[in-house]
């Protein structure tokens, strides 16, 4: 076994606490960095994630991340694809029982998890595992007896089903099984440390008490929070459309990040890039003495984001576009072009919606009136201007902040 130089202690500790809800128990995992670095033997830190949609956002990126730093260290990381409890479906945070996954789904997902967590995770020291390796060959026996070491009483305290037994919501017998099945995971990877959102406390407690059933010492646990979306409210969710896609292009990304309320910025500093505590917190007091713009702060957040997914290129170059179009209100050097046949005058409300850049002549007539209409950098007041086409020429045209078209006349 290789033998490692590990860091002191208290400096594993302090990059390890960045950003972190919690550690369970704090004593524990201190105590076994001790020991791992007296014996130059890494600790085993695993996350087991459930394949049960294709693509991961940046909030799927939190835990990750919290595992690169266990890997940053020298220790062991292990990701856990769950695709033996993928087809169960985790309990946590559902009102309802949901519809298990086939097995060509949950494979399909899982090759897809793969591709994107190894844009933050070192392919060559992770070591990827599936729990249908053990989960899938325990006999009904080896069942039984896992789940003779935890009481019902125990797992109803849970807070989802005890709102579901509340308010008569029905509970199927294999989601009671689903944190007993997950915490055989942990026994069979003979885990130190395990990491998991905020909202899976309860089953990584399940987890470390069933890994003592079976002898072991039982893993410490550390908790990730919650990354709010882009809304500056609620938990960044698909479902709610306030996410940033980590496979989405990179201005597409850039532009998302800098829609963020700047309050929030911070918390994507903590949760979303490698910046030391010292570094965001330099940052936050020179924006609050005004040494420094929040939008350009901002600015640095969505590029470092956009290079961990793109590269460091593609996060410059994202970075260099939003300041030209946004903020210098400049066309973008790669405006589309868009061809029209040369002619008579045309009203610019017919044009923009020729163009694909308004959906109706009255919502166009509507972004002249508010002034979000130029052609070649000059604002158009008058919604029935006419724009002329009876020369072969080209002109800038931009609708709204976003929408630039160099138009050509043929």
């Amino acid at each position: 076994m290789t033998q490692h130089n590990f860091k002191p202690v208290d400096e594993q500790l302090a990059y390890l606490k960045k950003g972190i809800a919690e550690i369970i128990p704090e004593e524990q995992l201190k105590g076994d960095l001790e020991k791992s670095r007296n014996s130059g033997k890494p600790l085993r830190v695993y996350l087991g994630v459930d394949p049960t949609a294709p693509d991961l956002h940046l909030g799927h990126t939190v835990v990750l991340r919290k595992l690169k730093h266990f890997q940053d260290l020298g220790h062991t990381a292990v990701f856990l694809i769950g695709d033996f409890s993928a087809m169960i479906g985790d309990p946590t945070g559902v009102s309802e029982t949901r519809p298990p996954l086939t097995r060509e789904q949950v494979d399909a997902n899982a090759k897809t998890y793969l591709d994107q967590v190894f844009k933050i995770l070192d392919r060559e020291k992770t070591e990827v595992r599936y729990n249908s390796e053990w989960l899938g060959k325990m006999s009904a026996t080896d069942v039984v007896r896992l789940c003779s070491h935890y009481r019902l009483a125990r797992m109803l305290e849970r807070e989802d089903f005890r709102s579901r037994l509340q308010n008569n919501h029905p509970i199927s017998v294999h989601e009671l099984l689903y944190p007993l099945l997950t915490a055989f995971d942990a026994v069979s990877l003979k885990s130190d440390v395990e990491i998991g959102a905020t909202e899976q406390k309860f089953n990584l407690l399940v987890h470390r008490e069933i890994q003592r059933e079976y002898g072991l010492p039982g893993q410490s646990i550390l908790t990730m929070p919650i990354l709010v979306g882009l809304d500056g409210s609620r938990k960044m969710s698909k479902s709610l459309g306030n996410y940033v896609g980590i496979t989405e292009p990179a201005q597409e990304m850039f532009g998302k990040l800098m829609s963020i309320p700047d309050q929030l910025m911070w918390n994507y500093y903590q949760l979303a890039t490698d910046r030391s505590e010292q570094e965001i917190a330099q940052l936050k007091e020179n924006v609050a003495s005004g040494k420094l713009h929040p939008m350009d702060a901002k600015m640095k957040l969505a590029e470092e984001v956009v290079s961990v997914f793109h590269g460091t290129e593609s996060g410059r170059t994202a970075a260099d576009h939003f300041q030209r179009v946004f903020r210098d209100r400049q066309a973008p050097v790669e405006a589309p072009i868009s061809k029209v046949r040369r002619g008579p005058a045309k009203r610019l409300t017919a044009l923009l919606v020729e163009l694909g850049l308004a959906p109706s002549k009255s919502d166009a007539e509507r972004l002249i009136k508010q002034g979000g209409v130029e052609i070649n950098e000059q604002r158009v007041d008058d919604f029935r201007k006419e724009v002329d086409l009876t020369q072969a020429d080209e002109f800038l045209l931009r609708a709204g902040k976003k929408k630039f078209l160099r138009v050509v006349v043929e």
